[in-house]
């Protein structure tokens, strides 16, 4: 893993010299290219469907997805910079339809790129295929990949099994998300040149402290 991630940080390099970088006085919820680290949000599917009762055309909702991702965020040792100024143009609809495997939600895909990407530094293009890289790099854990049926499970199992997937990963640079109930989300940590999993305090303070958590099954088509 912490080869793989050495590598796509070679490639991630490679994308920063070649695109765009907006102006440095080019300014609004931050500069783009200007943060500290990045933080992966997988989302699991179905908390995400049963809390916000989709299902009704949502794309998401209508197929059994596990985990997903939710975002790749710049983020500041405290805070995050959030729709940055930036002369780059968002995704096009060729763009959007090729990431729907990863984030199976346009709405999703547009919003993640006005809200974080436009602080990334990089143009949609490259924003983008760096969480395609990132989302086939990050191992999810063999009992988390389906979402076949309704499970009771702790946060820190949850965290444990991605530690164990993922060599390299310690309980630092990982936290979960949840709401009253349900497990929503699992953020992973990395430097900024994704050359490895990095620590990141502010983050795992708002993690999960529910000492039981649901994660629902998959209800394709409700």
């Amino acid at each position: 893993m912490i080869l793989a991630l050495r590598r796509l940080a070679l490639a991630c390099a490679a994308l920063l010299g070649l695109l765009a970088v907006a102006p440095a006085s080019a300014q609004s919820g931050g500069r783009p290219g200007d943060f500290d680290f990045w933080v992966l949000s997988l989302s699991w599917s179905p908390s995400w469907c049963e809390q916000k009762g989709g299902g009704r055309g949502e794309i998401q909702c209508s197929r059994p997805y596990a985990f997903v991702v939710h975002g790749l965020w710049p983020q500041y040792e405290r805070g995050f910079p959030s729709a940055c100024a930036t002369p780059e143009r968002g995704p096009s609809r060729d763009l959007v339809d090729r990431m729907l495997d990863v984030m199976p939600s346009p709405g999703l895909i547009r919003h993640e790129w006005q809200s974080h990407g436009t602080c990334s530094g990089l143009r949609a293009e490259g924003y983008f295929n760096v969480i395609r890289k990132l989302f086939e790099k990050i191992r999810i854990p063999e009992d988390y990949r389906t979402a076949d049926r309704d499970r009771m499970v702790t946060p820190r199992e949850v965290e444990q099994a991605f530690i164990a997937a993922n060599p390299g990963l310690d309980p630092a640079e990982i936290s979960t998300q949840c709401d009253g109930r349900r497990l929503q989300e699992v953020r992973i940590c990395l430097k900024k040149d994704l050359s490895a999993f990095r620590a990141c305090p502010e983050v795992d303070r708002r993690a999960c402290r529910l000492d039981r958590a649901y994660m629902p099954a998959a209800r394709a088509g409700r």
